[in-house]
Order: C-alpha cells, then sequence, then structure tokens
C-alpha cells in the first residue's frame, strides 16, 4: 500500500475575519449558506483575501479538486495500491475511501467539500466515503503503517525516476506528500527522511501526482 498526502492544500472555508467582505457575502448569498460555510476561493475572493496571513497560499481548491481526481483514477488506486489523504493549511485532515466517485464537476466538488466541512463527513449518512477532522501531517503519518517519507518538491534531491521507484517499492512502504499550495514551499520538512524532485523546475501538485503514480504503476508491474 502507498500512502500519498497532498500536504497544506490550499482548501478551506471563508475565514471568519474576511466573512462580511462584499466578493464573499454576494457568493454566499448567490448559493443560499453562511458565507463561513463556503470555500474560499481566489477566483471569487481576491479582494477580500489580501488581508489574510500567506493569502497567496490560500484560496485554491481546485488543486486538490485536480490532484484527487488524478490519483483516484489511476491504475495504482483501481488496483488497490493507493490511500489519499488530504492534509489542508489549517490542520484538517481528510480520508479519502478509494472507491469514491470523484465528481468531475468542479461546481459539484466545491459542494461536497462545502457539505464535508459543515458535517465532517461525506455523505452525512451511511458509509463514508470522506471523513474530515482536525490534524497535521505528523497526525496521517503516524496513523499509517510506514517505513519512509518522502516530500516532493522542486528543491530536492534530483532522482532518476525508474531507478528510484523501482528500488523503493522493493524496500519501502513509503508515504508520498505532494504540495497541495500554489506558491512557495512546504512549511516543515522535519518529517521529511528525503526530499526528492521529479523536475527541474516548478509543477502543479496534479502533474506531480500523476508522474509519482505512473513509476509506481510501472515498479508495481501494474502497468
Amino acid at each position: 500500500m502507498i500512502t500519498m498526502i497532498i500536504g497544506e492544500a490550499a482548501l478551506e472555508t471563508v475565514p471568519r475575519e474576511i466573512a462580511g467582505h462584499p466578493s464573499v457575502t454576494r457568493l454566499a448569498e448567490r448559493k443560499g449558506k453562511k458565507p463561513e460555510e463556503t470555500l474560499l476561493d481566489i477566483s471569487f475572493h481576491y479582494a477580500a483575501m489580501k488581508g489574510l496571513r500567506d493569502w497567496e497560499r490560500r484560496g485554491r481548491p481546485d488543486i486538490t479538486f485536480l490532484t484527487l481526481l488524478d490519483l483516484l483514477e489511476r491504475p495504482l488506486n483501481k488496483e488497490g495500491q493507493l490511500q489519499v489523504y488530504v492534509h489542508t493549511v489549517n490542520n484538517f485532515v481528510i480520508w479519502v475511501a478509494p472507491e469514491i466517485n470523484m465528481p468531475r464537476n468542479y461546481t459539484r466538488f466545491v459542494g461536497l467539500m462545502e457539505q464535508l466541512f459543515s458535517v465532517g463527513r461525506v455523505p452525512p449518512r451511511g458509509k463514508p466515503l470522506m471523513l474530515l477532522k482536525k490534524g497535521t501531517i505528523r497526525d496521517v503519518i503516524n496513523g499509517v503503517e510506514h517505513s519512509r517519507v518522502i516530500f516532493l518538491t522542486e528543491n530536492g534531491r534530483k532522482v532518476n525516476l525508474d531507478r528510484y521507484f523501482s528500488e523503493l517499492v522493493k524496500r519501502e512502504k513509503p508515504v508520498l506528500v505532494i504540495g497541495g499550495f500554489q506558491r512557495g514551499e512546504f512549511t516543515d520538512f522535519s518529517l521529511a527522511d528525503e526530499q526528492i524532485s521529479v523536475y527541474k523546475k516548478p509543477l502543479d501538485a496534479w502533474i506531480v501526482g500523476s508522474i509519482v503514480s505512473h513509476e509506481l504503476e510501472r515498479a508495481l508491474g501494474i502497468i
């Protein structure tokens, strides 16, 4: 089993300090929700967000959407070899059931996330497909069986992908952490046994996830 964490994801509901801003209230009214029940999205809330701490790293739920969509549709997941978690910028952890049918439509995904932050699970009743709780990346790592923690970062050691992942799956039960933010670096590398890079320039999270999944699928003989 491979564990992947989308770390420090720019996924959160509207913070209370900007809940009264016109750009926030207008969107909330259209949805028929309270401002704090809606997702923070820089596409709509740019004017309000500029007063927030680390605002340039926040308000990008589309990054998590695209990365989850890719990871969950990979052969690696379909063959039961992948478990995905999302760790958010505000230290929430989302467990994602491998069998979830992730919405292909972004608007539907946003509605799903707003429900998750509101009630703590999706669906509200029955077998859970997503669960939300307070927690850190450390909590995720401590809660899964693993032998090595690897952070994917542009400043990490450049590796030969074929050789690296072929050796990794022979010896290790890895946890792989992909950044779910749009700018900058992870704020804490203390949990990393290793930091690696898959390309010499910055890449979007969903591209990194796709590259890593493909190499794992090859190494495990899935494709």
